[in-house]
């Protein structure tokens, strides 16, 4: 499907291959992709991926990602600074809009485009806050494995509870890409909380972290500084969960930038307690 537009502009598709362009824009924005995200993303939903082009040359891009029949999630929504003013973006937008339908839309935005958002239908949820630094703990992991074929449905159930919609298809290739570390916390044969590590341009990337309390937070934290040893990590804690925030700190990391999660219309009800870092800020 192509949209057309003023000044020549015309948005399509996007496929892996176009995948360097949206995520080097992203990484010059400051967002720091995985550097294997879109093995997860594509898999998820991929016609959700949008460029658009001028005379074939790729200005803009965003992705709307589409979680079955109630949800979807926008998110790469960028313009190349130098085709910056020219309505690309907005057109660019629209489309994928479109590809949504009904769904109600999440996305994070940054401060900057909260009031466009706003004007545009979406309501804030609450900050998402991003922290950096060396996960400060020599503390050992108590109750933390690697994450088995054995666990994946105990801990999609768990996801499913801190997410506004089913994703077994994104959670089962996000937990196995090659550079992901997927651990998880089992006290007594449950699952007390899970998280996953990766690799970035810039710092490692923690997401998601979901736990029953900040105890089993922290000792999955301890399992994640083992994992990252010297190098920083990155990981967006939402304000919703103000122990997460707390605990975050405590730990020596510092709040680099924030987001704020926007919708809109209604979700179903989310274990806020439990999310003490959000999966990505691309996709949710």
């Amino acid at each position: 499907m192509t949209y057309g537009a003023a000044e020549r502009l015309e948005v399509s598709r996007a496929t892996r291959d176009d995948w360097p362009v949206i995520s080097g824009w992203a990484h010059d924005e400051g967002w720091n992709p995985g550097l294997r995200d879109e093995e997860s993303f594509f898999a998820q939903d991929p016609a959700g991926f949008f460029l658009g082009r001028l005379d074939g040359d790729p200005v803009s891009a965003i992705s709307l990602v589409n979680y079955g029949d109630g949800y979807a999630f926008l998110g790469c929504y960028l313009v190349r600074p130098d085709q910056r003013g020219h309505g690309y973006g907005l057109t660019t937008w629209r489309a994928g809009l479109a590809h949504a339908g009904a769904r109600t839309i999440g996305l994070d935005g940054v401060v900057a485009q909260q009031d466009n958002y706003r004007r545009s239908g979406f309501s804030p949820a609450h900050r998402t806050v991003r922290h950096v630094g060396r996960i400060g703990t020599d503390e050992q992991p108590a109750h933390v494995r690697r994450i088995t074929a054995a666990d994946r449905q105990s801990v999609a159930v768990y996801d499913s509870a801190c997410w506004p919609a089913d994703r077994p298809r994104f959670l089962d290739r996000w937990l196995t890409t090659e550079g992901h570390r997927a651990l998880a916390r089992v006290v007594d044969g449950r699952l007390t909380g899970f998280a996953v590590i990766r690799p970035a341009r810039e710092t490692l990337r923690i997401g998601p972290l979901y736990a029953d309390s900040p105890s089993d937070a922290r000792a999955l934290y301890a399992a994640l500084a083992a994992e990252a040893g010297p190098a920083q990590v990155a990981v967006d804690v939402p304000d919703a969960n103000p122990a997460g925030i707390a605990l975050a700190q405590s730990l020596g990391l510092t709040p680099a930038f924030e987001t704020a999660r926007m919708y809109t219309g209604p979700i179903r009800p989310l274990a806020e307690d439990r999310v003490y870092g959000v999966t990505t800020l691309e996709l949710g």
